[in-house]
């Protein structure tokens, strides 16, 4: 089931300390385990079924018991009780997890050509050089929103049928049966490890397509795991895992109508230039690359929300910010000149620890990660802790989409354009609003919401996390202080959705 976990590296905040990597220590049964969840209201799915299971005193059943007893427990292998322990965590965590590994090591922007052109990765050849997709912090944000989505989704559903015909796990009908992981009185078919597994495997094989073996390898595993544990038989695991591919299709049906396949249309990129200085930047944001690299996702801001409509976007879209030559625009490139010529080892440090630029899970990998380990702690169950990912998930898609809209309507320049340099790698795409600050403000407002008391603590992180991008000198203060406004009213959209979904 899961576990709690013992946090090994802490550096950063105040300065400087945050965990980052975790190892299990002793598991745990969860602290509720949310018996109506299958009435909770979902993001996407609405019609999944599963077949009625055999009953225990069945034939066929009892000798799915008999094979866990003489077969698949007695002969374990050092390798299979390793597994059993990883996957002991918790799917809906490990499968997070594989998310955000994906997402580093695809976050490589492609590099010039020897005529100076930048290729496109293209998923068709998702290996060739360069590598599909570049999971920069948009695609990032969209991957790990639709992989939670479907997880959580997956799970209502697996928790009503759970309870609708409440089949008791191995272990309850046969005492002989000595299961390896915790246990707890929740129904065993369908299987909420192969439910999430199933569905986690549909979606990222779709956002990484060149993982297809890799992937497969780890859910072959996961479905394992829970005959080896002794706490499934397999019947169990293969309606759990129809029941995963069913919703994770539905899912990807919106994933694949989202309008992300128009996202990095680079023929919108004159208009958009033209507008910004129509709207009076003398400057508009040019790329600071030789040879200059195409604006990223430039359309970006066309991509679907989840929790409030284009129209809304547009109403919410932050002011426009300090024109050059303004005394707030002095006023704001001053403070940076400042920093540029006396930045403390403090500035610096948190500028490094915040940058999550290429070969990161990037902001919003950083950001889940944060909700992973506030999620353990609090003992969630599976479909609980689906559920606070799918919220912080799609409030990060929707701060991305958001705040592109933002960026690539002004168009606003970065210091770099007036002198300054960095040291924190130089983003591609115009400065106002800061993505980091957008991205952060957006996530501590949920993960509040969730664990009112590290409320504080959320957002933080947050505040610093913006902070760090005037240390890097990647922004002007306006730029993070806006987007930082504009990420709170993001994220209150997704927490004033999750108060009327039924979970409270």
């Amino acid at each position: 089931m899961k576990f709690i976990y013992t946090f090994l590296a802490l550096f950063l905040l105040a300065s400087c300390t945050k965990e980052v990597d975790l190892e299990v220590d002793r598991p745990y049964v969860p602290s509720n385990l949310d018996v109506s969840a299958g009435a909770w209201k979902t993001f996407v799915s609405s019609s999944a079924n599963v077949a009625a299971p055999r009953l225990v005193t069945d034939e066929a059943y009892l000798k799915e018991i008999d094979s866990l007893k003489k077969v698949v427990i007695p002969s374990l292998t050092t390798a299979q009780k390793t597994a059993i322990q990883y996957w002991g965590a918790g799917a809906v965590l490990r499968w997070n997890e594989i998310g955000r590994e994906l997402a580093a090591r695809y976050n490589q922007p492609p590099a010039a050509n020897s005529v100076g052109i930048y290729p496109v990765p293209n998923p068709a050849d998702p290996l060739a050089d360069p590598r599909f997709p570049f999971a920069n912090p948009p695609y990032t944000a969209r991957a790990l929103a639709y992989l939670s989505v479907a997880q959580y989704d997956a799970l209502v559903a697996a928790w009503k049928f759970k309870y609708q015909y409440n089949r008791k796990a191995p272990y309850e009908v046969d005492a002989s049966i000595k299961p390896l992981l915790p246990v707890s009185t929740l129904p065993a078919y369908p299987s909420e490890d192969a439910v999430v597994a199933q569905a986690s495997y549909v979606i990222l094989l779709a956002m990484f397509p060149g993982e297809g073996p890799f992937l497969a390898q780890k859910l072959a595993e996961a479905k394992n795991v829970r005959l080896w544990a002794g706490m499934n038989v397999g019947s169990d695991v293969s309606a759990g895992a129809s029941l995963g591919a069913t919703v994770a299709a539905q899912v990807m049906a919106r994933a694949k109508t989202d309008g992300m396949s128009m996202a990095n249309d680079q023929s919108i990129v004159p208009a958009l230039l033209a507008n910004s200085k129509s709207l009076g930047f003398v400057n508009p944001w040019a790329s600071q690359e030789i040879p200059a690299r195409p604006p990223m996702l430039p359309n970006y801001g066309t991509v679907k929300t989840w929790n409030f409509d284009q129209a809304t976007m547009i109403s919410i879209r932050p002011a426009i910010p300090y024109l050059e030559g303004s005394a707030e625009f002095k006023k704001d490139m001053a403070e940076l000149e400042a920093i540029n010529k006396n930045q403390t080892r403090n500035q610096a440090a948190i500028a490094n620890y915040w940058a999550d630029g290429p070969g990161s899970y990037t902001p919003p990998g950083h950001w889940h990660r944060y909700a992973a380990k506030a999620g353990v702690e609090a003992k969630f169950s599976e479909v609980r802790m689906a559920r606070m990912f799918a919220y912080v998930g799609t409030a990060l898609m929707d701060a991305g989409i958001a705040c592109w809209d933002t960026k690539y309507f002004y168009c606003s320049p970065r210091p770099q354009q007036f002198g300054l340099k960095t040291s924190v790698g130089l983003p591609n795409f115009p400065g106002y609003t800061s993505g980091h600050s957008t991205f952060s403000f957006a996530a501590a407002t949920v993960l509040g919401s969730f664990f009112p008391a590290k409320a504080s603590l959320f957002s933080g992180y947050a505040q610093e996390a913006s902070e760090s991008r005037v240390y890097g000198l990647i922004h002007f203060r306006v730029d993070c202080s806006m987007g930082g406004k504009h990420g709170k009213v993001i994220g209150d959209f997704a927490v004033k959705r999750a108060q009327m979904d039924g979970a409270q």
